[in-house]
């Protein structure tokens, strides 16, 4: 199967200034590289808080694109609202991508979880409406939909925060919606890196945690297609979920190991057997296009009939979007083209 495209370039962010939380991760770097290429921001603002990971991704950007760059670096924590404050004067666009990912040493230090991607999440609503930004896009997961770990929880509890700070910008120009997707294939941290590891340094067999698990997978350009397209879309208080193909764990590790065997380890605290991006909870209030699924925020400030009038379709009021009931599957071409564009 071919990659989807999300048309990123319907979208003009040209003049914009942007700032995204998390700016030195994965998605971040590819975020701002995605920028440059395709448009000319008026300013890009890099909010993390490792100056260490900051001097390099300047090293890196100044050799990729010679000349003057619109790119300002800004040490801070999204915990912090009063530097969060001093970083969103003047900004146009906030895309929040900062957050405490990995599952177990969530669940090691629950406090710390809590503190960033809740009180965080908090923290740039506070900051947004202070500031009159016109638009904030979230990144989610899947793992916040019904979700069996804590950092599952405390991503649902900050899509749950940014859905509801529209009902409290009043006249301001301030909007607020969230992206969800699945895992990003070749992202730090992701099982894709892990497997080629193993390969790299002679592994004689590949542990699986369980033969019948199944993901979303989405490539890391993918993903900022489709925050770009989406922030182009939104109207405020959405939830936005991409059309992205399911594959079984074992398959994608046969394709990146072949003729290694698999060990069975079995499955990690808080983790999954199949993934939930849309719940049937969830049907009655999603709506359909193309490319991508949107759940409509259920509460008062939303005109329902929106989507539809632009042409989406509502969706059967028994729908789930599953990894593993998902009619979209990455065969060997497909997994082999997603593999090459990561």
């Amino acid at each position: 199967m071919e990659l989807r495209s999300f048309h990123p370039e319907k979208v003009d962010l040209n003049g914009q200034s942007v700032l995204i939380t998390g700016g030195t991760g994965s998605f971040g770097k590819a975020f701002i590289h995605s920028l440059l290429e395709r448009c000319r921001p008026g300013k890009i603002i890099v909010f993390s808080r490792d100056e260490a990971k900051q001097y390099e991704m300047e090293l890196e950007l100044r050799s990729r694109f010679p000349g003057p760059l619109p790119i300002r670096f800004f040490i801070g924590d999204v915990r912090d609202r009063e530097r969060l404050e001093l970083a969103v004067r003047d900004v146009d666009v906030v895309v929040h991508a900062a957050a405490m990912k990995h599952v177990p040493a969530a669940e090691y230090n629950p406090f710390e979880c809590i503190k960033t991607n809740v009180y965080g999440a908090e923290n740039i609503v506070r900051a947004a409406l202070d500031q009159g930004i016109r638009k904030v896009i979230a990144l989610s997961t899947d793992k916040a939909e019904s979700p069996v770990n804590l950092y599952g929880a405390s991503k649902l509890a900050a899509d749950k925060i940014f859905v509801a700070a529209n009902n409290l910008v009043g006249d301001r120009p301030t909007r607020f919606s969230v992206v969800r997707y699945g895992n990003v294939l070749g992202s730090r941290g992701s099982v894709l890196p892990f497997f080629r590891d193993l390969v790299n340094r002679g592994a004689r067999e590949i542990p699986i945690t369980d033969p019948r698990m199944t993901r979303f997978f989405i490539t890391l350009r993918q993903g900022v297609d489709f925050v770009i397209s989406s922030l182009g879309m939104m109207k405020g208080g959405e939830i936005f979920v991409p059309k992205i193909p399911s594959v079984k764990i074992v398959d994608l590790a046969a394709h990146v190991a072949p003729g290694i065997p698999h060990k069975v380890v079995g499955i990690r605290p808080g983790e999954k057997l199949h993934e939930v991006l849309i719940s049937g909870d969830n049907a009655r209030s999603t709506v359909e296009y193309p490319d991508r699924y949107v759940i409509e925020p259920a509460l008062a400030f939303w005109q329902n009939g929106q989507y539809e009038e632009l042409g989406a379709r509502r969706v059967d009021e028994e729908f789930i979007y599953a990894s593993h009931t998902n009619p979209e599957w990455l065969n060997g071409a497909g997994m082999t083209a997603m593999l090459k564009a990561c």
